[in-house]
């Protein structure tokens, strides 16, 4: 009786686009913020960077991305939040016509879920989609997937939190499993294993290759900056979902990424003719400096993240490896460890954090086996037919 009551009682559940201004993109955001606050696991995205990727206006993805924003709301508070996303430039290279969700966080209620999602699917139908998958934003740039393993493990700066009930809630709306992606943990050895120094110095010789350093963010800009990123799109180009980035998507990573990183942990690769062939970038762990700055540099905010980036930081992520397709599986990333270990080593390293790894992509998960890997996390993408 009282169930009943409770429910005839419960306040009407709205369902509101939202325009993508800057303020109703920050409350879009805020709302995940809260969702989580107080879980010491989840790490809030840098919010200037996620207003830049959900605004049409910042992000050169929308050259060839559309994307609509809903929130829940009850009684005025927001109580979920969905984006829907269709990238022309993927469903042109894979012939079908498949929209995204993304962006996705809601309260464990399945009213809410049910019709964030139900909204989400209609738009996607209104725009002549007939297949939808996700977690996944504009492009692999993005964080994809939703975690359905490692709950209590510390997320990473590039990849989604979520709580444990979003699976159940999705596979209940009839979405399916489309793939999943694993992480690993690794610990930090206190030298390079003979295997890589060996292999490495094996395959410099026999392909004659070098390793590339720099001390200048506007040198490695000029010289490779735009090498670097064709590199990604040449590497990755089969992968799952992958979207190529434009001149336009480059030009804009060069100046927003390059300016971020420590050039000891960025590590090239150039054959002969200083052409680039591998390409490793590893970065201090910003995840505790996001939790302390709630993804804020103003007013204090910028000194967790100078702390995390100059301060004593006992995890690096692995922020991505790539080596071009006419060197894969000839030992050439041996060398990108023979050189960045000794960094490891050097700033006090103890734990290195791999990103998302397709569950079937054995031949990269096999290069962990030196050390002591621990699979860690899992997150899933669903689809469902339209």
């Amino acid at each position: 009786m009282k169930s009943k009551l409770k429910s005839k009682l419960k306040s009407k559940l709205e369902i509101k686009r939202i325009e993508p201004t800057r303020p109703n993109l920050r409350r879009f955001i805020e709302f995940q913020n809260d969702l989580y606050k107080g879980n010491r696991y989840y790490v809030p995205p840098f919010m200037m960077d996620e207003i830049e990727t959900l605004s049409p206006g910042k992000n050169p993805a929308f050259d060839f991305c559309e994307s609509e924003y809903f929130m829940a709301y009850r009684d005025g508070k927001p109580v979920g939040r969905v984006a829907g996303i269709i990238n022309s430039q993927v469903c042109e290279s894979t012939g079908k016509k498949t929209a995204r969700f993304g962006f996705l966080d809601f309260v464990d209620d399945k009213e809410v879920s049910t019709a964030l999602m139900s909204t989400v699917e209609q738009w996607a139908r209104s725009k002549g989609m007939d297949r939808i998958i996700g977690p996944l934003g504009f492009t692999d740039m993005d964080r994809e997937g939703l975690l359905i393993e490692g709950f209590e493990e510390l997320s990473t700066m590039a990849t989604n939190y979520n709580y444990p009930y979003y699976a159940g809630h999705l596979e209940a709306l009839g979405y399916d499993k489309e793939s999943d992606w694993m992480e690993f943990q690794m610990k930090v050895p206190d030298k390079i294993p003979e295997r890589f120094d060996r292999i490495a110095t094996l395959v410099s010789k026999k392909y004659n290759l070098r390793v590339l350093k720099y001390k200048q963010r506007k040198a490695i800009k000029e010289e490779y900056g735009h090498a670097l990123f064709h590199l990604i799109n040449e590497a990755y180009k089969n992968l799952y979902q992958y979207s190529q980035l434009t001149e336009r998507q480059i030009d804009y990573y060069i100046d927003y990424y390059l300016n971020l990183l420590d050039l000891d942990l960025v590590t090239l690769i150039v054959d002969g003719d200083d052409k680039l062939v591998g390409v490793g970038i590893s970065m201090p762990s910003l995840s505790r400096g996001l939790q302390k700055s709630g993804g804020k540099l103003f007013p204090f905010g910028w000194t967790h993240l100078l702390k995390a980036l100059k301060g004593k930081n006992d995890r690096v992520d692995l922020l991505l490896v790539a080596i071009h397709p006419d060197y894969q599986n000839k030992g050439v990333n041996a060398m990108l460890f023979q050189d960045l270990i000794p960094q490891y080593i050097r700033k006090g390293y103890v734990y290195a954090e791999s990103n998302p790894e397709m569950e079937t992509n054995a031949k990269v998960q096999s290069q962990w086996e030196a050390f002591e890997p621990r699979q860690h996390r899992r997150r899933r993408s669903y689809f469902k037919k339209l």
